[in-house]
């Protein structure tokens, strides 16, 4: 159906607010055996106790910023070989602003993989109680970031060229084939990748990036700081760094809340049907949009004309045939080719966050009439690989770390299974997970004592596990099957639209988080928060 030019006026989001809105989207001493590593667990459910990791020197901070200390930490490349190399672990603290009332550290770990702990602490604005973390909890705890092995400052996997990677980044993936590419090529990317992986990191680093170190990183970390015991907050990927260091250390947890979890027992034993939970999850928040769209009517969300499904596949299929040409935008977009594999990459990031959604509607009206910009600026800041991040930045350490913790995945029966599965579904955004594996299949390393215990966190104090009801994600589903698993879990659910609820989803969820966080006291298990519907030209709020 033609673009009526009663609508042809509605303008496009402007720039500047787009840009700002995909950025907000993007959207871790000891003295004595009591503080040190001497009890470290088992590497994995049936290997012996590893030897005793050596106490950490205290850290020496240096101020870097405004409430802000940086510091280095080493610890052992392996640790069953804990004597043997070490390598360095960047860490931030932003200090507690209210001294008197200060709990403890709150340690964090904002998911990806490959999300920048480090930078995330820093991103705290105490002065206007904006970022992250409340106010409360900024007062009353040293916000503590460290960048896990492999991820940002502490040694970021890096498996491409700045070519390959822009290449990749900017490829077309048609929507018509499950992928986006064909089978070979594919294969010959994962090659590509593989060979980079080991040009540019030695196999034993690649081989040590597991979460099951990286828990016993942080507890390394904990040790240097001299602190007993940590709160830990964590998002996404985050949701299985905490459920590893409370089965490892759980005597060393004072309190815990997940945001958005990861089932755990997919994460480590079933990969592929992981990325299938992943694929339908951006289906139904697409979904969603388009009910809202209809429900809101022509008045409000002009696009389709009150059948947007029917204009969106329309508008995906023209893009195709003719791509239309972006040109370079200072600060938003470096310009270029928005097809209908593009769209479908803007769309994906922005469905899932419904502060986007405003974004998301003149995006499309815009490329309707001929204008890419928007649609091709969020696909540049937020084209995601599954559990969030910039394509550019985060997609090698992202594998590095699931590949590591993954089991084999090389049988390609398996994947090809998988990606046919998602193509008879017929969904619009499901070929971002098929065969979006095979970098693992062809993973040039093997974990050898990779972890396999379940996650249950027995012997911790209960966690609070929030998830939402429609996440692009991390699906309902997986946040009630973690709450059962781990031993004397509260889940708390938000209603609504959205991957990771606190501080984007009202007091509810951020009441309930602080008070977990700072008192130790959780709702009731089962409780239920409201979140204002997402309007699709609204903001949420407005």
């Amino acid at each position: 159906m033609p673009f009526s030019s009663r609508h042809s006026r509605v303008p496009p989001v402007p720039a500047k607010i787009a840009a700002a809105l995909a950025v907000a989207a993007l959207a871790l001493t000891g003295c004595t055996d009591k503080t040190g590593a001497a009890a470290l667990a088992p590497l994995t459910g049936n290997s012996d106790p590893a030897a005793p990791a050596p106490t950490p020197d205290p850290v020496q901070w240096a101020e870097c910023g405004q409430g802000l200390d940086c510091a280095t930490v080493e610890v052992p490349l392996e640790y069953a070989d804990p004597d043997g190399e070490q390598i360095p672990l960047a860490v931030t603290r932003h200090r507690a602003t209210d001294p008197d009332r200060r709990i403890g550290s709150l340690f964090i770990n904002p998911g990806g993989p490959g999300v920048s702990a480090t930078e995330t602490v820093a991103s705290i604005d105490a002065a206007t109680g904006a970022g992250p973390y409340s106010p409360d909890v900024v007062a009353q705890f040293d916000v503590v970031g460290v960048d896990p092995r492999g991820v940002g400052e502490s040694g970021a996997v890096r498996c491409l060229t700045d070519e390959q990677r822009a290449e990749q980044a900017a490829e077309d993936r048609d929507p018509n084939l499950p992928g986006g590419k064909p089978f070979d090529a594919l294969l010959t990317d994962a090659r590509t990748f593989a060979e980079g992986c080991l040009d540019h990191q030695s196999p034993e680093f690649l081989a040590s990036l597991s979460t099951d170190n990286v828990a016993r990183d942080l507890d390394q970390v904990r040790a240097a700081l001299g602190e007993e015991q940590i709160t830990f907050y964590g998002a996404s990927y985050g949701t299985v760094v905490g459920p590893m260091y409370a089965t490892l250390f759980p005597d060393r947890v004072r309190q815990m809340v997940i945001d958005a979890p990861v089932d755990t027992d997919l994460w480590l034993n079933d990969p592929l049907r992981l990325l299938d939970d992943v694929s339908r999850s951006n289906e139904e928040v697409l979904d969603a949009w388009f009910e809202t769209c209809r429900a809101e009517g022509v008045a409000v969300c002009p696009f389709g004309a009150g059948d947007p499904e029917a204009a969106f596949d329309a508008l995906i299929d023209d893009l195709e045939a003719q791509p239309l040409r972006v040109p370079p935008l200072e600060g938003f977009t470096p310009g270029g080719t928005l097809d209908g594999a593009m769209a479908l990459e803007a769309v994906r990031g922005a469905a899932g966050n419904r502060a986007l959604w405003p974004v998301l509607t003149g995006g499309l009206l815009a490329a309707q009439q001929g204008n890419g910009t928007t649609l091709h600026g969020l696909a540049s800041f937020i084209t995601v690989a599954p559990f969030g991040g910039p394509f550019a930045i985060l997609q090698e350490p992202h594998n590095g770390v699931r590949c590591a913790d993954w089991p084999e995945l090389g049988d390609l029966s398996e994947h090809h299974a998988a990606a046919e599965e998602i193509a008879e579904r017929g969904e619009r955004l499901g070929s971002r997970a098929a065969y979006s594996a095979l970098n693992c299949a062809l993973w040039p390393v093997e974990n050898e004592d990779r972890f396999t215990r379940e996650l249950t966190g027995a012997g911790a104090p209960p966690i609070l596990v929030v998830g939402g009801r429609l996440d692009n994600v991390s699906p309902h589903h997986w946040a009630e099957a973690v709450a059962e698993r781990l031993e004397g879990a509260v889940l708390l659910t938000r209603e609504g639209v959205a991957h990771t609820s606190y501080r984007t989803s009202g007091p509810c969820v951020d009441d309930a988080v602080d008070a977990a966080l700072i008192d130790g006291v959780l709702p009731a298990d089962g409780a239920v928060c409201d979140a204002e519907p997402p309007g699709t030209t609204r903001p949420p709020g407005q």
